[in-house]
């Protein structure tokens, strides 16, 4: 990325070339975002799922405000400002006003990308049954005001329409959903919940030039994909929201349950110095001693 190229405008590159898929890793927390960004991954994904579980221990169903999922955000775009972070902004919290006032501060923060849904605002995660929508007009009044907002402050940001609408009115009700959200001046749509691989070809397929999201969570209602069958499929974008949080939960619990039975902790302590530096330890200190300060000196 050029040093005057914004991450929203880095995004819209990658996306541009329908020959690229861009796989960006769910994350959820400082720790998380560092160790993705450790493997030199082009973009990542704040997933609302994963704030809701580690900053609020609750369930996916709509608990997270706007300041609980901005302050996120911001905290995970700030810490490699190179690298384009893709959040999710739900129903965007309201109606239009507050959708612009969504947009303007997932933009101040540094989101290349957010996406807007169709559920009303008592949500909940996309992969559960019982989801309720919006009329399509109220949709797309938020995604107008998504796009107007971006447009006053001048920025790059990519908005994408989401719809939940596959898993009560179908397949087609959900095309027609992200077609006209297309037409209010989105950038891209994720049609979640897709149900078969056929349903996939079909919207990459129907939506041709505009990048189709492919949401892959571990035991949802979409069929598993590889990064490569994902890109020999068309999709320009691929999240993976829940990555993360499948591999602490099972680990994590061990430890602890480790602990409570033998009173002890397993495996091989990687100690404070190593996990330090995961976050940045070496650049912190080395800052320190350039400007003078001697806060971290070694004696």
């Amino acid at each position: 990325m050029s040093p005057r190229q914004t991450t929203a405008a880095r995004l819209r590159e990658l996306l541009n070339d329908p020959s690229h898929l861009v796989v960006a890793p769910g994350v959820y927390d400082g720790l998380s975002t560092r160790l993705a960004l450790e493997q030199g991954f082009e973009c990542l994904y704040m997933t609302g799922a994963g704030t809701n579980m580690s900053r609020l221990g609750m369930a996916d169903l709509g608990i997270a405000t706007m300041n609980d999922m901005h302050a996120n955000a911001s905290m995970i775009a700030s810490i490699d400002p190179s690298v384009p972070v893709i959040a999710d902004a739900d129903t965007g919290y309201g109606g239009p006003i507050m959708v612009a006032r969504t947009v303007q501060a997932y933009i101040r923060a540094g989101v290349a990308g957010l996406h807007i849904e169709d559920q009303v605002q008592e949500k909940r995660c996309g992969h559960l049954t019982g989801k309720q929508l919006v009329e399509p007009e109220v949709f797309y009044s938020r995604i107008r005001a998504a796009v107007k907002a971006r447009e006053e402050m001048g920025s790059e940001m990519l908005i994408i329409a989401r719809t939940d609408a596959r898993a009560g009115e179908g397949f087609q009700e959900a095309v027609e959903r992200l077609q006209g959200a297309v037409k209010c001046g989105a950038n891209a749509v994720f049609l979640e919940a897709m149900q078969s691989h056929d349903e996939c070809a079909e919207a990459v397929k129907i939506f041709k030039d505009t990048p189709v999201l492919l949401n892959m969570v571990g035991a949802g209602k979409t069929p598993q994909m590889t990064v490569d069958e994902a890109k020999k499929a068309g999709f320009r974008l691929m999240i993976l929201p829940t990555l993360a949080l499948e591999a602490v939960v099972p680990a994590l619990r061990q430890a602890y349950k480790t602990l409570r039975e033998k009173g002890t902790e397993s495996g091989e302590p990687i100690g404070p110095q190593k996990l330090f530096e995961i976050c940045g330890m070496r650049e912190a200190m080395a800052f320190d001693e350039a400007v003078g300060g001697k806060a971290f000196g070694s004696k």
